[in-house]
């Protein structure tokens, strides 16, 4: 079998709309082979590439079928970063934003990562990377993580215990886990006058 054909072969038990990497596909020929047989099939409109070494097979719209979408830009951004083995976050700003801390809403989806910066276009869709550095990537599945990314761009004088307590109660946490999130935090750095924050509002949960 024809490295081609055990191309087609595999794209056809792979999902549409979801992005996927060349290199998935190294194993069955020669670098310049896959390269070649992919190009083939994207001009074919079989797949379509959306970004540099990541391609994807359109999915008809369920309420149009003769129009196809592909991926959304943020799944390729986390293709992007699972297939480079980086770390991808929402940015503080969406982080202060989803727990109470600030009012204003991102203008644009950012996410930060210990990969290069970079963005990721697909039609009117934007979606940013930026490179960071590690300690604002501690934590990224964990409410502590999220907490620590909205304190790393919103000023501790401008959060009242009662907006903390709100973003505690959006995260669910218990006050067993509320108080073990913030005994990690208060152990990490932090911007300016957060330290001085979590210990009083520590105090005030223990009161």
């Amino acid at each position: 079998m024809s490295t081609s054909e055990k191309i087609i072969r595999r794209l056809r038990h792979m999902r549409r709309g979801v992005p996927f990497s060349i290199s998935q596909f190294h194993e069955l020929g020669s670098s310049a082979s896959v390269q070649k047989t992919l190009s083939r099939l994207a001009q074919e409109g079989v797949v379509e590439r959306v970004a540099k070494g990541m391609y994807v097979r359109p999915k008809p719209l369920a309420s149009m079928p003769s129009i196809k979408i592909t991926a959304s830009a943020e799944q390729i951004a986390r293709k992007w970063a699972q297939q480079h083995g980086y770390t991808l976050v929402r940015q503080g700003v969406e982080s202060a934003y989803r727990l109470g801390l600030q009012t204003q809403a991102p203008v644009k989806t950012v996410f930060w990562s210990n990969g290069a910066s970079r963005t990721f276009s697909i039609g009117n869709e934007v979606v940013e990377v930026r490179h960071v550095a590690e300690s604002k990537l501690r934590w990224k599945s964990r409410p502590e993580g999220e907490l620590l990314r909205s304190f790393s761009v919103t000023p501790a004088n401008s959060v009242k215990f009662s907006d903390l307590k709100k973003a505690l109660s959006r995260l669910q946490l218990s006050d067993a886990e509320s108080r073990t999130a913030i005994k990690k935090l208060k152990a990490t750095p932090l911007p300016e006058g957060w330290h001085v924050k979590l210990e009083q509002f520590e105090k005030e949960m223990m009161a």
